[in-house]
């Protein structure tokens, strides 16, 4: 089922992505690349929305493709009114250390109950001297 934007929130929420190779956390000996991603989600529309379920897709060095559909971010479903932003950190374990993730959420204008979809340009997760 394919998701349109209601006209009055095109283009209106935005999503910003700022990843992080978390080399602490990171075995390269065992394969375990592990990468924290800072989510914000604008929303410049003068209309409340919630975001209800994400959609990621991690394509990994190695050409591994992983899926990831699930409700909300972080155990939340946000409310995000005019004008705010709602952000949130989480992470990805690669097992390369180089990876892109895409995505969506599916959120909904709460005056009309109407759902719609915000696309997630693609975002880049490398580790430290890689040039891929």
């Amino acid at each position: 089922m394919t998701l349109r934007t209601p006209e009055e929130l095109d283009d209106a929420v935005r999503v910003d992505v700022e990843p992080v190779f978390r080399v602490e956390e990171s075995a390269p000996d065992e394969q375990r690349f592990v990468f924290s991603y800072t989510v914000t989600v604008h929303n410049h529309s003068q209309r409340s929305v919630q975001l209800l379920a994400r959609y990621w897709k991690i394509t990994q060095g190695s050409g591994k493709v992983q899926e990831v559909r699930g409700k909300g971010v972080v155990g939340q479903q946000p409310m995000i009114g005019p004008g705010q932003t709602f952000r949130y950190t989480s992470r990805a374990i690669l097992d390369g250390p180089v990876g892109v993730m895409e995505g969506a959420y599916t959120c909904v204008d709460t005056a009309s109950q109407r759902p719609f979809e915000v696309a997630i340009a693609p975002f880049r997760l490398a580790g430290p001297n890689q040039v891929h």
